[in-house]
């Protein structure tokens, strides 16, 4: 059976899990195209994960996947933290406010309990794909005992086959263009292998499906990946300027006049890439001390922006793109869609 058979759809582009812009009405429009939909939980509550997951089925009898994040659960090291909170205080004094004395970890991980799990065997979507690891074995069997197919975002080979050993059943080559965070199991190891040559790489030493994600922007470039041994490809920054995404008013005007990207930790604690803007060009000097594990730095990181905003500087906007954010279209999800579609025929 065809990867398109397994998971139901009609044509080998999926929507990127994108937490925080992903919504419902954006996941079903993907799908109901064609595509495979997707909803980014790894920021929600169970309760708003499950909402969001019922709302998505309520406008789409169609295939989608829901996205959980799988870090490593980490202790803050509160010395590091103080110094941190010290060093982006002229940050927050040039807005006239305090800085945090305290960072929380607002992201669980699907790692620390079973809630998500069983909130996935609940509502039975048809995929579940995970970011920055690999669930646990009991995880993984109570998923597959259920029919859903699953799968986890590989930045480099080791990745790759440690995802196929768990018996997952798809995994996402993830390339070094890919906008937002870096799906990278270990911090401190990141090939940062481009697109197509991560495609070809895990094609010739996987045995499971290989989804193509990172840089693509048009059929024409999906076409190449699909031919380097890519069975499908995965879009975000593409989709979130639509209407149906929750990008607000700053991020959508961002990403058509500033399209310079980079990669940075200051905003979250793990890598990740977004439009240039002020974490790059001010708070990544080279003497800047050592980032919070992930997510107590986006807590941080989230309360300046919210504060920056209120005065109506967005610089401090976590604005994730990709590496080609600059041939971005102003087309609506379906029509997007169909635009690739189009150019994928054509590119044949």
């Amino acid at each position: 059976m065809s990867l398109l058979e397994q998971l139901e759809i009609k044509h080998p582009i999926f929507l990127a899990p994108m937490a925080g812009v992903s919504t419902p009405t954006l996941a079903a429009e993907v799908s109901n195209q064609g595509g495979l939909g997707s909803l980014g939980l790894g920021a929600s509550s169970v309760s708003s994960a499950r909402e969001q997951i019922l709302a998505t089925q309520a406008l789409t009898d169609h295939s989608f996947q829901v996205n959980f994040f799988c870090h490593q659960s980490q202790v803050l090291d509160q010395a590091i933290a103080a110094k941190w909170i010290e060093y982006l205080s002229p940050q927050f004094s040039r807005l006239n406010i305090a800085a945090p004395q305290q960072l929380e970890c607002i992201y669980p991980s699907f790692l620390d309990n079973d809630d998500f799990l069983n909130l996935v065997l609940e509502t039975r979507p048809k995929a579940v794909s995970f970011h920055f690891g690999i669930p646990h074995p009991h995880q993984i069997k109570a998923l597959k005992a259920a029919g859903i197919l699953t799968m986890v975002s590989a930045t480099n080979l080791p990745e790759a086959l440690a995802i196929e050993a768990a018996g997952i059943d798809i995994v996402i080559a993830q390339g070094i263009e890919a906008g937002g965070h870096r799906g990278i199991f270990n911090q401190s190891i990141d090939g940062a292998i481009k697109t197509s040559d991560l495609v070809q790489l895990l094609s010739q030493h996987c045995h499971i499906p290989v989804i193509a994600a990172g840089g693509i922007m048009t059929g024409q470039q999906a076409h190449v990946l699909l031919q380097l041994g890519a069975q499908a490809v995965q879009l975000g920054t593409a989709f979130v300027q639509c209407k149906s995404s929750n990008a607000n008013a700053a991020y959508r005007k961002a990403l058509l006049n500033a399209p310079v990207t980079q990669i940075t930790d200051s905003i979250s604690g793990r890598p990740a890439r977004g439009l240039v803007n002020t974490w790059h060009m001010t708070v990544d000097q080279p003497d800047r001390p050592a980032v919070p594990a992930y997510p107590y730095t986006y807590d941080l990181a989230k309360q300046l922006h919210a504060a920056a905003s209120q005065q109506g500087d967005h610089s401090y906007g976590a604005f994730w793109a990709g590496s080609n954010v600059a041939q971005i279209r102003e087309l609506e999800a379906a029509d997007l869609i169909n635009q690739l579609v189009l150019e994928l025929s054509q590119a044949q």
